[in-house]
């Protein structure tokens, strides 16, 4: 059940269909994250910028959570990951990783990121960031493993773990896919932070526009999401992540089964006739 940091209603439950998504105000402040839904579109915010908006393990529990209700709400068209503050994220909490607190409990700690990234991919809706600041270290983890990120030009990346002695292994496996070996060599091995245009340049981001445009080019992002099937986005988005790592042979077999099941499907059926048609498909997202 979502607590009461969240927006949802208190009494309902995660696999409820909700009446949440016209506008509703965020919950006070004080929570790990603060959740909005608009139009379809749930932002969920990180809200502890006294810490840097560090992913601390209650603060993954909360994004987790949060990232993993109600998906099956047809409703539910883009997942936007935000934070509070000039440091999107700094990344773990150092506290949770001194040798007192044992290995097992930091295994479970950088463990619970990798649940969290896992399940950004599963998501059958895009997960966007939206980027006004630093993220580092396993802040620059969570913000590569979503499928596109928006950030504002004073944004900032890097993955300074080394300096503290502890290399940043996680983040560089979330950085390596999507940007060359050597920017992401770069990034781990020297520490030194990438500005957003030369994030942008190396791949890692998406979208870079100045921060007084940061809301109208994610409205722009999420406009365009919205007007497509949810059923076809969430058929390709899983293929999409599953044929990176196939022999590009296996891939082309495996698309040509996907796009044949892709048709089959009753929103396929109906672009195609629309189409043809001339005029605009009425989406039932099956």
């Amino acid at each position: 059940m979502l607590n009461t940091l969240r927006t949802f209603t208190k009494t309902a439950t995660i696999g409820l269909t909700r009446s949440s998504f016209h506008t509703t105000p965020p919950v006070a402040a004080g929570g790990f994250t603060e959740v909005t839904q608009c139009n379809g579109v749930r932002e969920i915010c990180l809200n502890e910028p006294k810490t840097r908006n560090s992913l601390s393990m209650d603060m993954m529990n909360s994004i987790l959570e949060d990232l993993t209700a109600d998906w099956q709400n047809k409703e539910l068209r883009a997942i936007i990951l935000t934070a509070k503050g000039p440091v999107w994220s700094a990344g773990h909490n150092l506290k949770e990783l001194v040798p007192e607190k044992g290995v097992k409990y930091q295994t479970e700690v950088f463990n619970k990121l990798s649940e969290v990234i896992l399940n950004i991919y599963k998501a059958p809706v895009p997960v966007i960031a939206k980027v006004n600041g630093l993220a580092a270290a396993a802040g620059c983890q969570l913000v590569a493993s979503c499928d596109l990120i928006v950030a504002s030009e004073n944004s900032k990346f890097s993955t300074p773990g080394a300096n503290f002695g502890v290399f940043c292994s996680t983040p560089g496996i979330a950085i390596s896919r999507v940007m060359s070996r050597p920017q992401a060599a770069y990034m781990v091995m020297t520490g030194l932070p990438l500005t957003a245009q030369e994030a942008y340049t190396a791949g890692l981001v998406s979208r870079v526009v100045p921060e007084k445009d940061l809301d109208s080019e994610l409205a722009k992002i999420t406009d365009a999401i919205k007007h497509k099937s949810r059923s076809v986005i969430a058929l390709g988005k899983e293929f999409f992540y599953k044929q990176l790592n196939l022999p590009i042979e296996e891939a082309y077999r495996l698309g040509a089964v996907k796009m044949t099941e892709n048709l089959a499907l009753s929103d396929s059926q109906e672009g195609l006739k629309s189409f043809v048609e001339k005029r605009k498909p009425q989406w039932k997202h099956e």
